[in-house]
């Protein structure tokens, strides 16, 4: 499915406008080349760059000098993030700062030997990228000063005053992050290890000790963790019934409940991940393995992501869903109805909104 050459202009226009870009511009070639990738990425969803030019609307060219002009692009030191993503990450804020905003952290494998770590926030189920950092190395943890780097990275982004909740799993319960998500004034909620001391009305133990059974929950309240006494915090222990075993958080909520709720939201980043890897745009496959460029491949697929999402809620109000879905009931994300829609529309000369902000809930 490749997308039209009208719906590349207005993507081109809207992003033209998006920028201020003077014309004839080294910045109007690098948005021109935005525009194609967006277009490219969404028609082959993939990113590997030869798939992307066969799906890009650009006429009279080989698609050699396509590729060629996609490796250029994300090899150039003026395409940062701050230049062609942050004013979008700062419009998305701006449209749902008035709401409390739900944060998560997480990472994931990109690239070739490559880790994303990613900040996202949640909306309509679904997880919207913030800000990013992409570094060399394998799943696993990774250092907690790069944490708390992308933390501050999100604090310059929310208005202040603004009611945030960050979320993140096991590797996100270090203390100085926890100290750097206190010192913006936002709350926490973190999972931790079965191993972390934890002190609490005079009582030394490991948070594994708390007493849990299947479909049960304890909150410890006052409690400081680790050797440092880091604190005071809520412990909670909650073992879900079709789980196989409890999982403990760490937060600077005092309502437990809430805090539970609240990490169950955490896991829309890992959709967020499917969709920008084996559902969607596969960033896994991309043979790039300098941090530096997958960077700024993932300015192009998170735009992409967002303008699919648009489609997907414009898809929802003007009721197409049931030209390419079942009609009884709809199973598909908001992003896989964005991927249906789109060629849909084309298929049948429909309008298609260009919008990279997510409209308010």
């Amino acid at each position: 499915m490749s997308t039209s050459f009208r719906t590349y202009r207005a993507i081109q226009q809207a992003l033209v406008q998006a920028f201020r870009v003077r014309r004839q511009s080294h910045q109007e070639c690098h948005v021109l080349t935005l525009a194609l990738l967006i277009c490219g990425i969404v028609g082959g969803r993939h990113v590997q760059f030869a798939k992307v030019a066969e799906h890009a609307p650009f006429r009279q060219r080989k698609n050699e000098s396509v590729i060629k002009r996609f490796s250029r692009w994300v090899q150039h030191d003026d395409v940062t993030y701050a230049a062609f993503f942050l004013p979008f990450a700062q419009a998305v804020i701006a449209g749902l700062a008035h709401t409390p905003l739900t944060l998560i952290l997480d990472g994931s494998t990109v690239g070739r030997g490559c880790i994303v770590l990613m900040a996202s926030l949640v909306y309509r189920g679904r997880a919207i990228p913030l800000a990013w950092i992409v570094v060399r190395g394998t799943k696993g943890h990774l250092p907690q000063e790069m944490h708390c780097a992308l933390v501050a990275q999100l604090h310059a982004l929310i208005p202040p005053g603004s009611e945030v909740t960050l979320l993140g799993d096991g590797e996100f319960d270090g203390t100085a992050l926890q100290a750097t998500i206190q010192a913006a004034d936002w709350h926490y909620v973190c999972r931790t290890a079965t191993n972390i001391v934890v002190t609490a009305q005079g009582n030394r133990f490991h948070v594994g000790d708390l007493p849990l059974s299947r479909d049960d929950a304890v909150a410890i309240h006052d409690a400081r963790i680790t050797n440092d006494e880091y604190g005071p915090l809520t412990v909670i222990g909650v073992w879900d019934a079709q789980h196989n075993e409890p999982l403990y958080l760490v937060t600077t909520m005092a309502d437990a409940e809430a805090a539970i709720e609240h990490y169950r939201l955490r896991f829309t980043i890992e959709t967020l991940f499917a969709d920008q890897k084996s559902r969607g745009f596969q960033v896994h496959k991309s043979q790039l393995r300098d941090p530096a460029r997958i960077n700024r491949l993932l300015i192009a697929t998170c735009l992409a992501y967002l303008w699919v999402l648009a489609v997907g809620v414009f898809a929802h109000e003007k009721r197409w869903v049931a030209q390419f879905h079942r009609t009884d009931r709809c199973d598909l994300s908001l992003f896989q109805v964005g991927l249906r829609a789109i060629p849909y529309a084309l298929r049948e000369g429909l309008r298609l909104p260009i919008c990279f902000v997510p409209p308010p809930h």
